[in-house]
């Protein structure tokens, strides 16, 4: 087993007590560590007591809080990966789950190990900075006054300060700063910060777009980094230090 996610930490949130047995099972048996909650409640006090490297979260719980919504609670305090579980392989839900933040998304009934491939991509996109540990690897790159730390995963604001984006909000200001200038299709957006050739939805990379310009442009409604190209896709305009 590569060493890469050995002793991740995740959390397998599913009203299933089958569901999160065999999750268990299987994950421990990789070398994972396991901890499990069966809805929202347990859920929190789970993460109130510990930090997780992952979260495989079912869409449908009860208690009247699903799995949408915990995405959102989730992401309004942290950028721990977020893998949906569903049994309801529907279009529209697989956009909203990856609109309110999840990293990836997989329908019921699934093949353990195209969940394990899947985590393991999500968890080598957000770890591979740390394998570069020669101080002479780091990689920064400016903009505007804005410095992006591709080392160590840090975005700081002119002000010096240190700006909290998502995993998925990360990697697509990554790719627009390494492709400073050149008009990028949802197509290719889509490939640049999933690894893989998903579908690509527009409202995904679309709503992905609004939450990161929130978070990088002065006025989101008139952004100047992040520009929209008609019938295309977008572009990235900001000059680059």
């Amino acid at each position: 087993m590569a060493a890469l996610h050995h002793h991740a930490h995740i959390l397998v949130v599913d009203d299933d007590p089958r569901i999160r047995q065999m999750l268990t099972r299987y994950f421990e048996d990789e070398g994972y560590i396991v901890s499990t909650a069966a809805d929202g409640n347990e859920m929190r006090v789970r993460m109130r007591a510990q930090n997780f490297d992952a979260i495989l979260l079912d869409l449908v719980l009860p208690g009247g809080t699903d799995g949408l919504d915990l995405a959102r609670e989730i992401r309004a305090q942290s950028d721990v990966p977020i893998m949906m579980l569903t049994g309801r392989d529907d279009v529209v839900d697989r956009i909203v789950g990856l609109e309110v933040g999840a990293d990836d998304y997989i329908a019921k009934p699934f093949h353990l190990r195209e969940v394990h491939a899947r985590l393991k991509s999500i968890l080598r996109r957000r770890q591979a900075p740390a394998r570069l540990s020669e101080p002479s690897a780091e990689e920064i790159i400016g903009f505007e006054g804005w410095r992006l730390n591709i080392s160590r995963r840090q975005v700081l604001d002119p002000e010096g300060q240190e700006v909290e984006l998502t995993t998925g909000e990360y990697e697509m200001l990554t790719a627009f700063v390494r492709n400073a200038g050149r008009v990028l299709t949802r197509e290719v957006l889509m490939d640049l910060t999933r690894g893989r050739n998903l579908e690509a939805f527009d409202r995904t990379i679309d709503a992905q777009i609004v939450r990161l310009r929130r978070k990088v442009e002065t006025d989101p409604k008139k952004p100047q980094f992040i520009k929209a190209v008609r019938g295309v896709g977008y572009v990235f305009t900001a000059k680059l230090d």
